[in-house]
């Protein structure tokens, strides 16, 4: 439950950003473009914030504290060592 909640507010926060993002950038042109852009930046956000929040997505090797690169190596080394056997 708790988890569905923190991925529920991680949508949300980067929906609000995309928005305000998309909102200042239509607002530029006029109004109707404003209101246009924050739409669309809402859409984008909450794009990104479902790729990033999966296991596998597409910025998962950009998190902290996790390095794509040596599981990777790890899983490799393992298979090695059972062919040797």
């Amino acid at each position: 439950m708790k988890s569905k909640i923190k991925r529920a507010l991680s949508r949300a926060k980067y929906a609000a950003v995309g928005a305000a993002i998309g909102a200042a950038i239509g607002g530029l042109a006029n109004r109707n473009a404003a209101s246009t852009g924050g739409a669309l930046g809402g859409l984008a956000g909450a794009t990104i914030a479902d790729f990033r929040s999966g296991a596998d997505g597409v910025f998962a090797e950009l998190r902290p504290g996790k390095e794509a690169d040596d599981e990777a190596d790890d899983d490799s080394a393992a298979v090695i060592e059972l062919a040797d056997q």
